[in-house]
């Protein structure tokens, strides 16, 4: 069975309009650079023919890995999933309970996670946590600092930028 790779709308756009560029401007520009290279001479020496060569290499990892992941994507539309519950796509305000300070995370899958952002996985610690939580439920997190608990306080369907 195939494994699905949960994203957003917004996610999938992104990982496409990205796999296109990889297909259509660097795949060409990076031919470019490899044909100047080899125009220089003794390619065993030429440091720019490497550099080109190994560039090549990983746009077309990075393109193999983004046909994969878009082919098993999942695509949820965040404005729509049920709020009832911490699912994938939800917004969810947590109150920390040691410090009082509240925090606010939609969970997404982990090409789009980005704590800076307001994101995370649902597939890290915290997120997994979270999902199937609802309001007033407590969360207990092993976090990289230790284990951390919370209070749902909020749960939406929302969108962030």
């Amino acid at each position: 069975m195939v494994e699905r790779v949960p994203m957003s709308t917004q996610g999938y756009e992104k990982l496409r309009d990205e796999l296109k560029r990889l297909e259509k401007v660097d795949r060409f520009e990076v031919v470019k650079s490899i044909e100047v290279a080899r125009a220089h001479g003794d390619l065993k020496e030429n440091a720019e023919y490497h550099a080109a060569k190994e560039r090549q290499g990983h746009i077309e990892g990075r393109i193999m890995e983004l046909k994969d992941k878009l082919g098993r994507a999942e695509v949820i539309n965040c404005l729509d999933v049920p709020t009832g519950r911490a699912v994938f796509g939800t917004v969810v305000s947590l109150l920390d309970l040691e410090t009082d300070d509240t925090i606010r995370y939609q969970l997404l899958g982990t090409e789009e996670a980005d704590v800076k952002k307001g994101s995370i996985s649902v597939f890290s610690p915290l997120g997994r946590s979270i999902l199937g939580k609802e309001v007033g439920d407590e969360v207990v997190a092993k976090t990289p600092g230790g284990v951390r608990e919370f209070e749902v306080i909020e749960i939406v369907a929302s969108s962030f930028p």
